[in-house]
Order: C-alpha cells, then structure tokens, then sequence
C-alpha cells in the first residue's frame, strides 16, 4: 500500500470537501438546533451522485468499489456535518446486505430503486436495521420474529435507534425464525417502507448528529415475500458480521473527519486568541496538546485506510477494522474535547462550533459496535476464545 492517490481517488475526495464546505458546514448549525432532516442538502448530494456513488453502475451508482476512495468521501462528509453525514451512509449501510448476499433480481429491483428519486424530488433514504430495545451489543439476542407462512415470511417485532427509521423506503431488516438457535436462527429481509404493517416509532431526541433521523420502527404482521430473504434461512447474522466488518472503517474514518474539524478549528484560534501577550498556540502547554491532537489524527487516519485497503484486496480485516472502530472514535472524543479546552469558555457556547463537534464524537465510540465490543474482537483474535 503505498500513500499517493489515484485520480479517482483525488477527484471524490475534492468532490466530497467541495461539497462539504459549501452544503454542509454553512447550514449544519441550523440543523443541529432544529433536528430537522436536511431534505435540502440530501437532494443536492443526490444530485451530485454522493449518496450511491458506491454502487455498481449496472445498478445506478458510480461504480466507486474502493473502500479506502470510500474513507477519503467519508472523512470530508463527517469534517462538513456529521450528523447530515450519518444520514447520506445510512442509504448504503442499508444496501450493503443486498450487495453481499441479493440475488441479480433483488438488486436490480433495490439497489435501482436507491438510484431513483421519489416522485417529489427527494432521494429514496435505505436503512439498516439490526439494533432492537434489548439487542444492541448482543446483537444475536433480537426478538423480531419472522413466521414462514404460505409465500412468504410475516414479521413482528421493534427495531431501536435506526438511523432514517420510520422515513427509509428500503430497510434491510434481521429477524429470527427460532429464538433458541442464537445467531443461527437468524434471517435478513428486504422489506419495504411502504407496506402494511411498517410504522414509524419515536423519533429520538439525541445528544449530537442531530441532523440525522434517529427512530424505532414497528413491524406489525409485515408480509414479506420468499423472494425478499437475503440469502439462505440462518444466514442473517452472517449477513450482518459482514456488512459490519466493511461498514467499521467508514465510520472510524467519519470520526477522524470530526476529529480533524475540531482540531483546525482549535489550531486557527490558538493562533488568534492572545493571552500574556503571545499568541497561546505559543505557549507550551497549548502547543503540545496541538502536537498531540495531530499526532492522533495521522494515527487515526492510517488505522482506519490499512483496514480498508486490506478490504479492497480481499483479505482478513475484522481485527484491523475493530483496530480503526476502537483508536478513531477515541481519537475524536479527545480531540474534540481539547478544542473545547483551547477555546476556553467561548468553547462552550454555540458561538463556535466545537461543542457540537464534541457532541457528535460520542456517537462515534458507540454505534457500529462500542470500543468495547472492537476491544472484545480484537483481543479475541490475538489470544482466542477459550
């Protein structure tokens, strides 16, 4: 793996920070006050093909296979607004089950219906949805129920904490068929927001990423056709390890993005904001704790790319994926953090935008598997299971 970038690779990563800039940071206090959903902003991304650009071109996307081309989309989107970013990844979060294990008809007829935008301009939103009220870590305790019935599968249960829950037009939903097998009684569905039974819950009023829609969902004796299981019966927690493993580095690097937000902001005051009568990025104190939030970043950022280039060569990646998950999230809560510290008090207030980058670091620690739970796989990995 070597550091120079391909064309590709440079033209999304301008792409994505153009945008960023001049969509994003300018109205991402406004959505972060109101919690109202960027509509606005996801039709211009929409537009500019940022929100499938991962997709095949034979389904509507751009055909953008790289996972490490994805890290450098995914660290400009979060460094604009992480809460309208989180919203934008959950369409190909939810779609990523359908491209692992769908076959040719569910993903021309999905993934085609991701590409397409609703009749009133909008983009068609994807979700993931996995996280139930009692099955978060222990995602293999869910107790959505599928029931095999004449044609099909009905479903029954609660979905929790789904990003665009409730407002998703395609959900890639798991459920299980027999509680007591654990993970192996699990299946993965395709089910679309607009039949029966699917309703939207509480909306969840969040602490940052406030721009994204945070909801559960409800399935009420949902009827899902046979054609619409993604893969063998049994194969749903398989199904979710996978998507999983791929989707960690995207939002370890969407935690560097904040990261590095917060800490040019915190390097431009500090060159600004005099006290003593030098400016205080002068003073020692202030300088090494710059050096150090730098010095976090890189590591960060090179944790999170080593574990998406071994992705695009099709090799084993879970322990350096649960690597960049557990180091880049920490990296954005101290960093974040800091910036607040520099600031001083006028980091605490909304004046600046550093509180809210703090705020939105903590999400990052938490979804797509706790630090703890990447410690937990990492430490499985080096010593075992026993």
């Amino acid at each position: 793996m070597g550091f120079d970038l391909t064309e590709e690779q440079q033209r999304m990563q301008e792409m994505a920070h153009e945008f960023a800039e001049k969509e994003m940071r300018p109205v991402a206090a406004h959505y972060d006050e109101t919690e109202e959903f960027p509509w606005p902003v996801m039709r211009k991304a929409n537009d500019v093909g940022l929100l499938t650009y991962a997709l095949p071109e034979e389904y509507g996307g751009a055909g953008v296979v790289s996972q490490v081309t994805n890290c450098l989309v995914q660290e400009e989107l979060f460094w604009g607004c992480a809460g309208i970013a989180t919203s934008m990844g959950a369409i190909m979060l939810g779609a990523l089950p359908i491209l692992i294990s769908g076959t040719e008809e569910q993903k021309k007829k999905y993934l085609g219906m991701l590409t397409e935008s609703r009749p009133d301009g909008n983009p068609r939103l994807g979700a993931f949805a996995l996280t139930e009220p009692d099955a978060g870590s222990d995602a293999a305790s869910l107790k959505t129920s599928a029931k095999k019935v004449k044609g099909g599968f009905v479903l029954n249960g609660t979905k929790h904490f789904i990003t665009n829950g409730g407002i998703a037009d395609v959900y890639t939903v798991f459920a299980t068929h027999d509680p007591s097998q654990g993970a192996d009684g699990i299946d993965c569905f395709i089910v679309e927001g607009a039949w029966e039974g699917v309703k939207p819950g509480k909306k969840e009023k969040k602490m940052g990423i406030r721009a994204s829609h945070t909801a559960q969902v409800h399935f009420e004796d949902v009827f899902v056709p046979e054609e619409n299981m993604l893969g063998a019966e049994s194969e749903g927690f398989f199904v979710a390890m996978q998507v999983l493993d791929k989707s960690r580095p995207m939002v370890a690097t969407g935690a560097v993005g904040i990261a590095r937000a917060a800490f040019e902001a915190a390097l431009a005051y500090s060159l600004e904001r005099k006290q003593f009568g030098r400016a205080i990025a002068k003073q020692q104190a202030i300088g090494f704790m710059l050096a150090d939030m730098a010095t976090k970043i890189d590591a960060a950022r090179l944790l999170c790319h080593r574990s998406a280039w071994l992705l695009d060569q099709d090799l084993p990646s879970m322990k350096e994926s649960s690597m960049a998950k557990s180091f880049a999230p920490d990296v954005a809560m101290e960093v974040t953090t800091d910036a607040v510290q520099i600031f001083g008090g006028v980091g605490y207030t909304r004046e600046y935008p550093v509180e809210k980058w703090m705020r939105d670091a903590k999400i990052m620690q938490i979804f797509e598997g706790t630090t703890q739970i990447q410690k937990l796989v990492i430490s499985r990995s080096l010593i075992g299971f026993g």
